[in-house]
């Protein structure tokens, strides 16, 4: 049995990997649309979507600071190939976020949401 369920979690985890990974269509975001760059500080120092708030996905505070936001919210999430916006949108899934949409990289996104890239 645990073997069973060993081996759903594997093909669940995988299929959801996959399938977060692939960025969406031109979305034509609404204004209200949270911006999320879930890349390191040092990554979005280089360019990131203008507006957008930089919550690291690989940081040990991610779930502590997706927390404070609305799970009822619309959200568009990038990163640099889009790896680490699937990952991020499937932790934020899991705390009941729903309306996600996975931007892909940096230059994909700003194409996607028609949202320029910008350095700080």
């Amino acid at each position: 049995m645990k073997k069973l369920l060993t081996a759903l979690a594997l093909i669940f985890g995988i299929t959801v990997g996959v399938s977060a990974c692939a960025p969406a269509g031109p979305v034509g975001l609404e204004a209200d649309t949270i911006v999320i760059d879930v890349r390191t500080p040092e990554e979005y120092a280089t360019g990131h979507l203008d507006g957008a708030l930089n919550i690291d996905v690989q940081s040990p505070d991610f779930a502590a600071q997706v927390s404070q936001l609305d799970p009822e919210a619309t959200y568009f999430i990038y990163c640099r190939s889009g790896n680490r916006s699937g990952q991020a949108m499937s932790q934020m899934a899991n705390m009941g976020f729903g309306d996600m949409t996975n931007g892909g990289s940096v230059d994909e996104a700003s194409a996607t949401s028609g949202i320029p890239v910008v350095k700080n």
